[in-house]
């Protein structure tokens, strides 16, 4: 097996040799360069075609942001966000995450001195991701759908991980005004999951927030489950209501997205739709073949568009999966399983 090939872009020698140390510790990765800005790291792509680039955001000739929204946009590639300021209330993190960035790690600090113990691990891991290029952010303002959309009594179970950040984006901006109601399990820290909804917000046509305990969810609205310690379930009868509870890690996460399909198909049986997009590992497909197995109809993101074929695909293997689409299908196919119209025209 051939070594990951990184380029290290960060303006500070002193960082490029901490991060370098703490990557060559690790016998599968080659580090093959270093840039101190975007202008240098530009050329060196070009000449070493690196598997990786961890790359920083603060920088004197270009930010790391807009560097990789150039990235993302002429050569698509892995990168990793390595910086103080993904740190800071999430929101450069979720830009970067929203541009196609596959993970972001936060600098050591005196508050939290052992944040690169992983970072081999990750860039490993972003290494065998498949990164898409980059869309411009669109808001869904078809009156076409909108006229044509009815709700039934159905809600939408979504779940993701690596890659889920863009994943999401790409389903909740072309969804209308009045959407089913839709809860969302994405692996993140705290934090971020309240600014990742915030921003979602801002650029969605439904009304998107962190989940709340107790929230009922109504057509229009999307809940986001909190990054932490708090797994997001659903409960109810009749009327159906967010609830977050503590417990252990699932699967490695807490929330877990096994934990809310599992809820769902205790709950609400076969009125929910259940969607499994990118990520890592095996969290969800145990709980999507429940959510079929109640009479759920069930959405794998397809292998082509996922930035990691793990969760739909595990999903997939054990017949969780009722159908496979590409991420930019799934939202339609979210609308025509929840359109009153639609069925009844049927």
């Amino acid at each position: 097996m051939s070594k990951v090939r990184v380029l290290i872009v960060d303006d500070s020698k002193t960082m490029q040799l901490i991060i370098r140390q703490h990557l060559l510790a690790d016998s599968d990765i080659e580090v093959v360069g270093t840039a101190d800005g975007a202008l240098v790291a530009r050329q060196m792509i070009k000449q070493l075609n690196p598997d990786v680039i961890t790359l920083d955001v603060e920088m004197p000739d270009m930010n790391g942001i807009d560097f990789l929204d150039r990235i993302m946009k002429l050569r698509p590639m892995p990168v990793v966000m390595v910086s103080t300021l993904t740190a800071k209330g999430g929101e450069v993190a979720i830009e970067a995450l929203s541009l196609g960035a596959v993970d972001c790690v936060v600098k050591p600090s005196p508050e939290h001195p052992d944040t690169f113990q992983t970072l081999a691990l990750r860039v490993k891991a972003a290494a065998r991701a498949r990164v898409q290029p980059s869309v411009p952010e669109t808001v869904s303002r078809d009156s076409a759908v909108h006229a044509n959309h009815a709700p039934d009594d159905k809600i939408v179970a979504i779940g993701s991980s690596t890659g889920g950040v863009e994943a999401i984006q790409a389903i909740l901006t072309k969804l209308p005004a009045n959407c089913p109601p839709i809860v969302i399990t994405q692996h993140m820290p705290p934090t971020f999951t309240r600014t990742l909804a915030n921003r979602l917000d801002r650029i969605c046509a439904p009304s998107i927030q962190e989940a709340e305990n107790g929230a009922m969810l109504r057509p229009g609205h999307v809940y986001i489950a909190p990054g932490g310690n708090l797994h997001l379930e659903v409960i109810g009868r009749g009327t159906l209501q967010c609830r977050l509870v503590a417990g252990e890690l699932v699967n490695g996460h807490c929330p877990s997205v096994d934990v809310l399909f599992g809820s769902v198909a205790r709950f609400a049986g076969a009125k929910a739709v259940g969607v499994i997009l990118t990520g890592m590992g095996t969290d969800g497909a145990a709980g999507l073949l429940k959510m079929r197995q109640a009479g759920a109809s069930t959405i794998g993101q397809n292998e082509a568009t996922c930035v990691v074929y793990g969760m739909p695909k595990a999903a997939h293997q054990i017949g969780a999966v009722q159908i496979q689409k590409p991420i930019n299908s799934i939202a339609a196919e979210i609308m025509g399983m929840t359109n009153a119209r639609a069925q009844g025209a049927a």
